[in-house]
């Protein structure tokens, strides 16, 4: 087999692995504890936090991208979600029940 071809091959294979580790990796599961539809907040138990930089579990209250999100949850319900970081604080911009 050419060495060019080899080379490529294996590249593709690094990329495709690691770009599914990153992906895994921004799911953080949690338990819902508070909601407040008036505001667009959730407070939310959870594991650690690689995407943001958590390395604890802890206990946050988080705005929410659409407030929409908040009437699919109830208080107990655990919980995959997505957050950013923004400048008004941490942000969750996608949230489903856990399976």
């Amino acid at each position: 087999m050419n060495p060019i071809i080899r080379i490529a091959t294996a590249l593709a294979l690094t990329l495709g692995l690691s770009c599914g580790a990153l992906a895994a990796g921004a799911s953080i599961s949690g338990e819902v504890k508070k909601i407040d539809e008036g505001a667009g907040k959730i407070t939310l138990k959870h594991g650690p936090a690689k995407s943001l930089g958590m390395e604890e579990p802890m206990t946050m209250v988080y705005r929410v991208k659409d407030a929409a999100m908040l009437k699919h949850v109830k208080v107990g319900d655990k919980v995959t979600f997505e957050a950013e970081e923004a400048a008004s604080g941490y942000t969750v911009t996608k949230m489903e029940k856990a399976k």
